[in-house]
């Protein structure tokens, strides 16, 4: 009931801080309104730390595509600003320490760092390299660490990838050779280049003074991390010593079924080869930090090798030559990022709880946490000397914005770039739940009410389904299932974090292990059948369920399993988890998750396949694929349709070929939305129910 009112308070606060209109003129949000919203990036607090930079991203209807710029605010609230309003996208704000800005453009027509004088003056291009920088930041002594695609095996790695791709252009002959994997990984054929960081010096004059020195020369792994890698991949010492970067190194095609993750230590000046610092820990080590005083390092580490949702536990090592200590043994919680305060006492780290995404603080001495947000999606946290938090937030019911959390606990909003677009909408009013689930374990979900919601009538039930699995429908404005799309179509709607899902301890992530259509399934049947109890307002013979990746192959075993909804909706979901092994490209996922390989375990990967259920399928199902989905191949879904065709089961295909396993391009997103609503509006009408009945 707590969680209730904070909830409700929380959106009445929303309503009236965005100066809404009064309820009789106001609409409900549409999807149209989620693409046309402002995408608040990550923020950048200047040295002084009185400004922070940002970028914001909007989306071009006409070009169909995001566009992104550089804004600026003063870090107490009031008098944010466009920096950049080039055509192209400008992004990646890092700031000098004279106060100046460097970013990343493509205004040359190829990614480029550029620095911009907030005094004044047009923008100016400091790197003019061959290849796109794909990230960047900037360490001690005037000197920028670049991340560079290159072929490995290249003595001179820019000239030479230049040159060989330069080659490959040329070429008459379109095939691909290949002798490892991966073939091809997440939404990208592999071409043997490599992500490395590269060190670029600066003169006093702020352009290059020399050529970019690869940092990790001949090695034949990724930093940044691929396909999601960024900035916090790799960490710059204090003294501008030393490079400490999280990479992959391992023999051949193992790199597709090992979680080998480990940290290497390289001298800046490029004088010696890397040095690994965890080879210990078979299992992943990410995210280096250096402590202000450069005396410590930290970073992230699983335990479980081959396993990519172990939980992260928050490790320390004496600089440079420490034993590796674990500091957060006792907290049940999986940090995704971390921050030392300016003083060195504290990590600031933010991770899934409870429906939410947290930020804590952790003591870097006695490793107590206390969580300092604990409501809504919280993340990208920057700590204050004076002991002052920037840091960005979203709910359901609002895009990211920027906040400041005052020492005294204190928050108060920096940015309201969505003021206006939120103004004159009406959202579902939402609430946290909890039941008896699998194993007799508390189970947490959110229910979203239809706009403008009446208790005297009865509504269609929307019931989304979260992948991952090991993942979570938090408290959180999604860009691609949005509950409110639906509620404000007026559609009761629920999301549950069925076992496997994280923010709820390591043990409840692990109970999935094996047991894909188990517990799983039992928790997503057993919270609805608790929430129609609960609501009798909610139309049970009127329910339609949706879900992707993991929530698509939900739909695909619920199709097998019962027949209580109306309609269903597979994107991008497995039917054979035996044939999806062999199509997908990450194999250390389904070999930890079924216990592992098909020809060593068929059973595991049977027991949960859809296939073993496609003579039960009945309800009439939408799916959903995109061609360049590498992780959960297309395939799968055109066997799914011609299983449903062949049965004589109502069924029809979307299918993108310009999109990998999310659909990203906003005419795409606009269509998607229209015709998923249009397929579960046909199924749950009242009349359809009538005439199935």
């Amino acid at each position: 009931m707590r969680r209730t009112i904070e909830l409700a308070l929380t959106i009445l606060w929303l309503l009236l801080a965005v100066g809404m209109a009064p309820a009789a003129e106001r609409r409900p949000f549409t999807v149209e309104d989620m693409v046309a919203m402002q995408r608040v990036g990550a923020p950048a607090v200047s040295p002084d730390g009185t400004r922070v930079a940002f970028t914001v991203t909007t989306m071009d209807l006409d070009a169909n595509r995001g566009r992104s710029d550089l804004w600026i605010a003063s870090v107490d609230g009031g008098g944010a600003r466009q920096l950049t309003t080039a055509p192209e996208s400008d992004w990646n704000p890092v700031w000098l320490g004279d106060g100046t800005l460097l970013f990343l453009s493509t205004r040359s027509g190829s990614a480029q760092v550029w620095r911009l004088d907030l005094a004044g003056g047009e923008a100016r291009r400091v790197t003019d390299l061959p290849l796109d920088v794909e990230t960047f930041t900037v360490g001690p002594k005037g000197a920028l660490y670049l991340a560079l695609r290159v072929f490995p095996d290249c003595d001179a790695p820019v000239p030479c990838t230049v040159k060989r791709l330069e080659a490959k252009k040329a070429e008459k002959a379109s095939g691909m050779v290949f002798d490892r994997l991966f073939v091809r990984h997440w939404d990208r054929w592999e071409d043997g280049r490599r992500n490395h960081v590269f060190r670029l010096p600066l003169g006093e004059d702020g352009a290059p003074s020399g050529e970019p020195v690869d940092l990790m020369r001949g090695v034949d792994a990724n930093c940044p991390t691929e396909p999601w890698g960024g900035v916090e991949d790799f960490a710059v010492s204090p003294d501008g010593a030393w490079l400490v970067y999280t990479a992959k190194v391992v023999e051949g095609s193992e790199v597709a079924w090992s979680t080998d993750w480990n940290l290497w230590a390289v001298p800046t000046d490029g004088s010696a080869a890397p040095r690994c610092l965890t080879g210990a820990n078979r299992a992943w080590d990410g995210t280096p930090v250096f402590s202000p005083d450069g005396k410590t390092l930290a970073w992230l580490a699983m335990r479980r090798p081959g396993y990519e949702s172990d939980r992260f536990r928050v490790t320390l090592m004496d600089w440079p030559s420490g034993e590796p200590r674990t500091l957060t043994e006792g907290w049940d919680r999986s940090p995704s990022e971390l921050v030392w305060s300016p003083d060195g006492r504290f990590l600031w780290a933010t991770a899934d709880n409870v429906g939410n995404h947290t930020i804590f603080r952790i003591d870097a001495t006695t490793g107590a946490v206390e969580a300092i947000v604990d409501r809504h999606s919280n993340r990208n946290p920057v700590p204050l000397p004076d002991g002052s938090l920037v840091f960005r937030q979203d709910s359901l019911v609002s895009p990211a914005e920027l906040y400041r959390r005052a020492p005294d606990g204190t928050v108060t909003a920096i940015t309201a770039l969505n003021a206006d677009r939120l103004a004159g909408l009406e959202f579902g009013e939402y609430e946290q739940f909890s039941f008896t689930g699998a194993h007799g374990d508390q189970v947490f979900g959110y229910l979203v009410r239809p706009a403008g919601f009446d208790p005297a009538k009865r509504y269609p039930l929307a019931f989304l389904i979260h992948g991952g699995p090991q993942g979570s429908f938090d408290d959180h404005f999604h860009y691609r299932w949005n509950p409110e799309v639906y509620a404000c179509h007026g559609y009761a709607t629920v999301m549950i974090d069925f076992h496997g899902s994280t923010g709820y301890g390591q043990a409840f992530t692990d109970a999935i292990n094996g047991d894909w259509g188990g517990a799983p399934y039992e928790d997503l049947m057993t919270g609805l059948d608790w929430v129609l109890a609960h609501h009798p307002w909610i139309d049970g013979g009127r329910m339609a369920a949706l879900g992707a990746s993991f929530g698509g192959y939900m739909i695909n075993w619920i199709q097998g399993h019962t027949g209580r909804f109306r309609a269903l909706v597979c994107h991008d979901g497995n039917l054979d988890e035996t044939m999806a092994y062999f199509d997908t490209e990450e194999l250390w996922f389904p070999e930890w998750e079924h216990g592992g390989t098909p020809w060593e375990n068929p059973e595991g990967y049977a027991k949960d396949s859809p296939l073993r259920f496609v003579r039960n399928f009945r309800t009439p199902e939408l799916v959903v694929h995109g061609a360049k989905d590498y992780r959960v191949v297309d395939t799968q879904g055109l066997a799914t349709f011609n299983a449903l065709q062949r049965l004589g089961v109502p069924s029809r295909l979307l299918y993108y070929p310009d999109e990998n396993h999310w659909v990203l391009k906003p005419q795409n997103s606009i269509q998607w939305h229209h015709v998923v609503l249009d397929w579960i509006d046909r199924w749950t009408a009242p009349a359809m129910v009538r005439r199935q009945r």
